[in-house]
């Protein structure tokens, strides 16, 4: 483990932005938290999660895919990828990070995204441990520990220190390179910072939130079961809950004719809209209460039998803090998770 003074934190991070290209959180011009390229003397946000998750860095709301030619009955298809340079995403939080890993079992599995595969290759993911997580958070729920995350490179700071330490090989390469700004200490360095983060976890609203009524094997348990008429109609289905999700995954791929040529895109699309997989013959989830079904199941039935128990949900809190009518994931375990038969 190394250790660098916080008033040198700036320093720090000159350091990671000569390795790569940095990216890290700042408040924007709507007040909000965004990861932005580092510049020096960049303030970083104080608030404990970015409005949208780092997901944004492997799978982009828009990308162009590929661009195509027609001459006569000649297809001439270009790459368009420019997703090879490297770069280091630094105060990523636990629950973001394990996001990461929610989606790789997707992007990852045969067949292999490239895209995403390339973007992933060349990410450096520094993590930084929640001092003050928020009553919304629930990241326990699903074994994520906010005081000692996931990550190539983990953080923690407490008034003086930010400790660093690598979990993976290209985490330890980033280390290497930062040891002019750093210096040696105790692996035990951080353990006051750790013992904090996890008595403040334990007294958040949210703490005895439970998931062991959930997962794979369950969907005779809560396919049928009618709460899912009153809870979904609070829901106006204005999807903003996938769009601030980190671990939503649905997409749709759009071609756009230039008069020159055509852009193939991918773009970010909502498992909560109506037209959401819409074909000539339809849908195959017509009614709203079936598309809000479908959401939580999948994150709390359907991923985790196909992906080793592995939830697809992190307990990132955003999906409570944004949504509008306030229905949430939370509500949903609570109504479903609570009755004796679940």
């Amino acid at each position: 483990m190394r250790k660098c003074v916080l008033a040198d934190k700036n320093a720090l991070l000159a350091a990671m932005a000569a390795v790569s290209r940095l990216y890290v959180p700042v408040d924007g011009a709507d007040k909000q938290a965004v990861f932005s390229e580092w510049k020096d003397g960049a303030v970083l946000s104080g608030k404990l999660n970015t409005n949208r998750s780092a997901k944004d860095f492997f799978f982009p709301q828009t990308e162009n895919m590929m661009t195509f030619k027609m001459s006569g009955k000649k297809l001439e298809i270009f790459d368009t990828r420019r997703e090879h340079e490297d770069f280091i995403l630094f105060g990523v939080r636990a629950c973001d990070v394990r996001s990461f890993t929610v989606l790789d079992n997707v992007f990852l599995s045969e067949p292999v995204d490239t895209y995403y595969a390339n973007r992933r290759a060349h990410g450096t993911v520094v993590s930084l441990a929640c001092n003050k997580p928020a009553e919304t958070c629930f990241c326990r729920t699903f074994d994520i520990d906010a005081a000692d995350p996931e990550g190539d490179v983990v953080c923690w700071e407490d008034s003086e220190n930010i400790y660093l330490t690598a979990k993976t090989e290209k985490g330890e390469k980033l280390l290497a390179a930062l040891e002019n700004v750093t210096e040696a200490c105790g692996d035990d360095a951080a353990d006051g910072v750790k013992t904090l983060v996890n008595e403040r976890l334990g007294k958040l609203p949210l703490a005895e939130l439970k998931a062991d009524k959930f997962g794979g094997g369950k969907t005779d348990a809560f396919f049928n079961d009618p709460a899912w008429d009153s809870l979904s109609e609070a829901c106006i289905g204005c999807g903003t809950c996938t769009f601030v999700c980190s671990t939503c995954q649905c997409y749709d791929i759009k071609d756009f004719d230039t008069g020159h040529g055509i852009h193939r895109f991918r773009c970010w699309d909502s498992c909560m809209y109506s037209d959401f997989t819409m074909m000539a013959h339809g849908t195959n989830r017509p009614n709203h209460m079936q598309r809000f079904r479908q959401r939580f199941m999948h994150k709390l039935v359907y991923y985790p039998e196909n992906n080793n128990g592995l939830f697809s949900c992190v307990g990132c809190g955003r999906c409570l803090s944004r949504c509008p009518i306030s229905m949430n994931i939370v509500k949903v375990m609570k109504t479903l998770g609570g009755k004796e038969d679940a």
